[in-house]
């Protein structure tokens, strides 16, 4: 693992190779240790070091970009000329808005040594006791524990550096019976902040109450929501809307309805990077600050997150919220996103939602999920490891798996009840990350049952 001082000379060798040319770079440094287990049994343990230099080198208005995870001379040499190559061969961006310069930042605490230094026989000893709870009812257990260190460096021929080092864990699991499964997953950078017990419990009461799932008729149902299907509601709302790129070219469900009444006025969405209760990052690949954004204010679409480049073609900006170059190609054709999401919780209790319900569907979670109309979010997708009937308050049986489609805007539009806990939900990319809450919409369209 770098230090500070480390991370930064290591950077300042590769920028004087770049001479006289622009250049921003970013070092991406992992130190993640995982177990897997399966049949109620460990059958993987793994960990990983690794250093990826991100090199990003202009000529004029063209750029050029190159990695790698070597660090001798001969390797920094190399990076740089890829780089330079790349750039040569490239064709011009007017709209390019070069390189930042530097912005003081906000450190934020965000490293738990425990979580770093955590070892595969304390989490073989947590997912154990997972292992033999599903084993005494005859249920099969499966998922990963993972836990692990991220560092991230950003610098610049203009002087930049920012440095920030965060710790991960992440649990879940998916315990299955014969015709029935249920899942649980929380995540944080403090390990001791979730119990594993307990959630291997909770998957295990959703499994035992999905035995034996009966038919229904797909249609209009009043829902109510585990955290992990806001989660998916979130996600959709961002990808698809919640960024600048995506406004600017009119594909953004925000289009034609900023400054407007579009959710219901119990929901509030804001992006903070700042706030230890989510996965903190003080600022952006870019090296800019991260600003907290107001994305959905008592109902009403505020604003979309931007990046240097969409910020400068809205004529406003940056707040912070650049994709990482290590993150997947989709995410660079998507632009800026929410990278630390927050819905704001409520004060009603889960089992009110239900008490208070006369017929409906209780689900916790979606699956498969995908955009069918930008505009309005309109999402097709699947339900998974347990939808309920709900009537006159109660759970009466559980029922077989429902596609719907629905636009997630107009479900927002439609909630009557917020869950007063949150669980914060960690996606496979690193420190992107979201605090939900439960919730209970009025209205969701279901079309067809899976079989």
């Amino acid at each position: 693992m770098l230090d500070r001082l480390q991370a930064q000379e290591l950077c300042d060798q590769i920028l004087k190779r770049c001479e006289n040319n622009p250049a921003e770079l970013v070092q991406v440094y992992k130190e993640h240790a995982l177990t897997r287990f399966a049949n109620n049994s460990i059958h993987q343990n793994v960990s990983e070091h690794n250093l990826t230099i991100y090199l990003r080198l202009l000529l004029g208005k063209r750029q050029g970009m190159a990695s790698t995870n070597r660090v001798d001379p001969a390797a920094l040499d190399q990076l740089v000329s890829r780089a330079r190559a790349n750039a040569a061969a490239s064709p011009e961006d007017p709209e390019s808005p070069g390189i930042a310069e530097s912005s003081p930042y906000s450190e934020v605490e965000s490293f738990d040594s425990l979580t770093a230094t955590y070892s595969p026989e304390l989490r073989a000893k947590q997912i154990r006791t997972v292992c033999d709870s599903a084993h005494e009812k005859g249920l099969n257990a499966s998922g990963a524990f993972s836990c692990g260190v991220n560092q991230i460096s950003v610098a610049n021929t203009q002087g930049l550096f920012a440095f920030h080092q965060i710790t991960e864990a992440d649990f879940q699991t998916v315990v299955m019976s014969e015709d029935s499964s249920g899942r649980a997953q929380a995540s944080s950078w403090k390990v001791e902040n979730f119990n594993v017990e307990s959630l291997g419990s909770e998957a295990i009461r959703k499994t035992e109450l999905g035995y034996n799932p009966r038919m229904v008729a797909p249609g209009k149902f009043s829902v109510i929501l585990d955290p992990y299907v806001t989660d998916d509601l979130l996600n959709m709302l961002n990808m698809y809307g919640m960024g600048g790129r995506m406004v600017l070219d009119g594909r953004s469900w925000m289009n034609d309805r900023l400054g407007t009444q579009v959710m219901s006025p119990l929901v509030n969405i804001w992006d903070d990077g700042l706030d230890p209760a989510g996965m903190p990052m003080p600022f952006d690949t870019e090296g800019s600050p991260k600003q907290l954004v107001n994305i959905v204010k008592k109902g009403v679409a505020i604003s979309p997150v931007y990046d240097r480049y969409t910020a400068m073609k809205a004529g406003t900006t940056t707040t912070g919220h650049a994709v990482p170059p290590h993150f997947p190609v989709f995410f660079h054709a998507v632009g800026p996103i929410g990278f630390n999401l927050f819905m704001q919780p409520g004060d009603t209790a889960l089992e009110e939602m239900i008490r208070s319900t006369k017929r409906g569907l209780y689900i916790t979670r979606f699956w498969y999920t995908r955009l069918v109309h930008p505009r309005d979010c309109v999402v097709t997708g699947m339900t998974r490891d347990g939808v309920f009937l709900v009537e006159n308050g109660e759970i009466t049986y559980p029922v077989k798996n429902l596609r719907f489609t629905q636009s997630y805007v107009e479900a927002l539009a439609n909630v009557e009840a917020i869950g007063s806990e949150t669980r914060l939900l960690k996606s496979e990319y690193g420190t992107y990350a979201k605090l939900v809450p439960a919730l209970k919409i009025g209205e969701f369209n279901f079309t067809g049952v899976t079989v």
